[in-house]
């Protein structure tokens, strides 16, 4: 298992789940300073990072990209694949796309998480679901030809009304045309879903293939009432391999938010 810690790159938002903000070649160094092993990235587009410039730094700091976001497409554009319009839903497919290619460059799979969106009034909930298996069928294929991943985030009943346990998220995977698509095991997502985080873990296996770290109040993990040491021990039985990314407040603070992240990845992983 790998540690990760999350950078939001979108001057217009100011709040929110990641630990780094803003400046990317800073964070980057403090991240590398810290021994994390990769950054995740949440940015506004593809083409908001310069290739070069992120190549030229992730060699620089001896760090990997784990992941991109794909959540601006959303929040700065309105974008769903769940949208009743057809317009809409190819624009979200368009902008999510750029996102897999742009994170192939680094071997990153693109996460799919708010941009789901919601059965929305007026919408059948089975329809909505047939928009969102449509939609990552073309991009789980679209990855597969990328050589990468596609990752689905299951999210909690506040933010989406389609998909909120890992279980269900199995289901959904295992009736798409799309092989190359793995389930994100958000840990604040299940707090509030999942009867046992661990068990949940263990019932999904190897469809897991991205971990957010994050405590029930989404803070970093230990400032909150997670158990995580039946998490670790669930990961580690079924030889997950893949990154524990830190998506959380950055709380108190950037800097503190880190090395709290970083400290309870070696207390559970070292």
């Amino acid at each position: 298992m790998k540690s990760c810690v999350t950078i939001a790159l979108v001057p217009s938002i100011q709040t929110g789940p990641w630990i780094y903000w803003h400046d990317l070649s800073t964070s980057m160094a403090k991240a590398a300073d810290l021994g994390f092993d990769a950054v995740e990235l949440f940015t506004p587009s593809a083409d908001a990072v310069s290739i070069d410039r992120l190549m030229a730094l992730s060699n620089q700091f001896g760090l990997d990209i784990a992941a991109v976001g794909t959540g601006a497409g959303k929040v700065l554009h309105g974008l769903t694949l769940t949208d009743p319009d057809p317009a809409v839903r190819s624009r979200a497919v368009a902008f999510i796309s750029d996102m897999i290619t742009f994170g192939a460059r680094f071997g990153a799979p693109a996460i799919i998480g708010s941009m789901q969106g919601n059965a929305v009034p007026g919408v059948e909930k089975e329809q909505a679901l047939d928009w969102l298996a449509e939609g990552v069928n073309i991009l789980g294929k679209r990855a597969e030809e990328q050589g990468v991943n596609l990752i689905y985030e299951p999210l909690n009943r506040y933010e989406t009304n389609l998909i909120n346990r890992l279980e269900d998220g199995v289901t959904f995977l295992k009736s798409l045309e799309a092989r190359h698509v793995v389930l994100l095991a958000d840990l604040f997502h299940m707090n509030i879903e999942e009867v046992s985080l661990a068990d949940s873990i263990r019932s999904a296996g190897s469809y897991t293939g991205h971990v957010h770290f994050a405590d029930s109040n989404r803070r970093p993990i230990g400032c909150g009432h997670t158990a995580l040491t039946d998490v670790a021990a669930a990961l580690k039985e079924m030889d997950y391999q893949g990154y524990i990314s830190a998506e959380a407040f950055p709380w108190p603070d950037p800097d503190e938010a880190a090395k709290q992240t970083i400290a309870a990845f070696k207390q559970y992983f070292g």
